[in-house]
């Protein structure tokens, strides 16, 4: 059986030197085009090479999708060349270097233009036209991070952003062909993902993530939904799936069966396409957790912020992690930027103190 400190290979031939991961994360640290920003780079540098796997945080694949000030974006050829400087920058580490292609649907900044499953106060329901144009945006975004030197893209179907939005039932009563059943609701995350994998090279990644259950609020997300959508992914040509989940090893949060996610995914895929799982690792003995419950690959999230060698770091005998609230000294030591700590800063009980300011 292979250890998480072991190899894996994906399906389309990229190699990763080990089976832990950096999740993305929302970090603001780009400039406000979405172009790349010093802080960007010297966050992801920073931990490539001590993660098999490296993930951008969400990049926009349009204007009306960006979902936050200071967003990285894909969205226009005009972004290349920061994105060549960070590709570039990542992959000579040896980390397997990705994109997150992202679209927030009804979370978009620009109310104006921002579109949902169908008209709701602030927003308007997608024509079928609006959805072949974000199917577009995306197969336009795969092959900027292409043209960039990435080895991949993530088409981000999690979270509660334009892709979950059409696969959860609470948030899409539409008629047509994009809503109703499950086939129906995977309709526009299925037809983006074949598009990407059609337009990019055999050799280069196009994985999806995604929120397989409800896990912070009730949106009709349920596990059977979420395997055979797992499923399709596989199908369809995805080289992994990545679950986003409150606990790496944990069941469904509102459902009784006590059936553990990962394993569920797991076990519906072809061996060949490893699953990510993500949620709550700390330590190795989370991560070993993680992988007995069906992980192929284990992603960092919070402690790879506090701990950017992390898996070499988390071996040591008494490895303690630093648990919140965390101090914005040892943040500034470890690369992230004073943006990013204000936006921590958000979530209470993350950081001690006050705001820092931008240099």
């Amino acid at each position: 059986m292979p250890t998480l400190d072991q190899s894996l290979t994906l399906p389309c031939g990229a190699r990763l030197p080990h089976r832990f991961a950096l999740a993305p994360l929302t970090n603001l640290q780009s400039n406000q085009d979405g172009s790349l920003h010093q802080d960007e780079l010297r966050w992801l540098e920073r931990r490539a090479g001590h993660f098999g796997l490296v993930s951008t945080c969400a990049a926009s694949v349009s204007e009306d999708g960006r979902a936050w000030p200071g967003q990285l974006g894909i969205h226009h050829d005009g972004l290349i060349p920061g994105l060549e400087r960070l590709a570039t920058a990542l992959r000579r580490t040896g980390s397997v270097a990705i994109v997150q292609i992202h679209h927030g649907g009804d979370k978009a900044e620009r109310s104006a233009s921002k579109i949902s499953t169908v008209d709701r106060e602030g927003v308007r329901g997608a024509s079928e036209a609006d959805l072949e144009r974000v199917v577009g945006d995306f197969v336009a975004a795969a092959r900027r991070a292409e043209r960039a030197g990435f080895d991949g893209v993530e088409l981000h179907g999690a979270n509660g952003y334009l892709f979950t939005q059409f696969l959860a039932p609470e948030d899409n009563p539409r008629t047509d062909a994009y809503g109703g059943d499950r086939a129906g609701r995977a309709r526009l995350l299925r037809e983006a993902l074949r598009a990407v994998r059609a337009a990019t090279a055999p050799g280069f990644a196009v994985g999806v993530r995604l929120s397989p259950v409800d896990v912070w609020s009730q949106r009709g997300l349920v596990l059977a939904d979420g395997v055979q959508v797992a499923r399709w992914m596989a199908e369809d040509g995805a080289d992994f799936v990545h679950l986003s989940l409150k606990d790496a090893a944990g069941p469904a949060p509102f459902e009784d069966t006590g059936v553990v996610v990962a394993r569920a995914v797991r076990d519906a895929l072809p061996p060949e396409v490893p699953v990510i799982s993500a949620g709550g690792v700390w330590t190795r003995a989370d991560a070993a957790r993680a992988a007995a419950a069906g992980a192929d690959i284990v992603a960092i999230g919070k402690a790879a912020i506090v701990h950017p060698d992390w898996p070499e770091a988390s071996r040591a005998a008494g490895f303690a992690p630093l648990r919140p609230p965390w101090d914005p000294d040892h943040l500034r030591r470890v690369d992230v930027g004073p943006d990013f700590v204000d936006y921590l800063m958000r979530f209470p009980g993350l950081v001690a103190g006050g705001a820092v300011a931008r240099a």
